[in-house]
C-alpha cells in the first residue's frame, strides 16, 4: 500500500515537471495537510504558516524536473522543501525588528482547528512522543531541536558541542528509527 502511494506521488511530480495542472492539483490535495502541519510546527502561527505553505507550492511547481526518483520517499523531498522554506521564513521574522499591529485587519478570529482536527493532532503528537521516548535522550532531543524547533545542524552541534557530521548522522539514524516505529 505504502509502494502504490509512494509510485502515485512520483508519478504526480513527474507530471507537474511537465506542467501538468491536473496533477499539481492532485498532488496539493493529496499532501496539503501534512506540508502544512510541517510548516505550522515550525512556524506556530496559522496565518504565516498557510502563506509558507503557498510558497512551498509554488517551489515545488518551479523544481518538480529536480526531483529524481531514486527509491527515497517523494513526501521526504516535498516534507523538507516544506521545513526549509518554514525555516527561512523564521529565521527572516526573527532578524525584522517587532512591530505592534496598528490597524483592524490584525486582529483576527481564532483560526483554530476544528475539535476532530484537533483531535487527530493530539493522536498524532502522542504516537510521536512514544516514537521519540524510544530513543536515547540525547538523540529525542536533536530530532525535537532540529524537526519541530527549527535549530540549525550548525547550531545544535555547538549546543551539543559535537561535530556537525556526528549530530547528522545521530538525526539520520533517528529519523529511520522513528520511521520504522511511526509505520508499526
Amino acid at each position: 500500500m505504502q509502494d502504490a502511494r509512494r509510485l502515485e506521488l512520483e508519478e504526480m511530480i513527474a507530471r507537474i515537471a511537465l506542467g501538468d495542472r491536473d496533477s499539481f492539483e492532485a498532488l496539493y490535495d493529496a499532501t496539503s495537510a501534512k506540508l502544512h502541519a510541517v510548516c505550522l510546527s515550525v512556524l506556530k502561527d496559522r496565518p504565516e504558516a498557510e502563506e509558507t505553505l503557498q510558497e512551498v507550492y509554488i517551489k515545488i511547481w518551479q523544481n518538480a524536473t529536480r526531483y529524481a526518483s531514486n527509491g527515497l520517499s517523494p513526501m521526504t523531498w516535498l516534507i523538507t522543501i516544506a521545513r526549509n522554506r518554514a525555516i527561512d521564513r523564521l529565521r527572516a521574522r526573527s532578524s525584522r525588528p517587532a512591530t505592534a499591529p496598528t490597524d483592524a485587519a490584525a486582529i483576527l478570529p481564532s483560526g483554530e482547528p476544528s475539535p476532530e482536527a484537533a483531535t487527530i493532532r493530539a493522536q498524532e503528537w502522542e504516537m510521536l512522543d512514544e516514537c521519540l521516548a524510544q530513543l536515547a535522550d540525547q538523540q529525542a532531543g536533536a530530532v525535537r531541536a532540529v524537526y519541530l524547533e527549527g535549530v540549525t545542524y550548525a547550531d545544535l552541534a555547538e549546543r551539543e558541542g559535537k561535530p556537525v557530521n556526528t549530530v547528522r548522522s545521530w538525526l539520520r539514524r533517528s529519523l529511520l528509527r522513528l520511521k520504522d516505529c511511526v509505520t508499526r
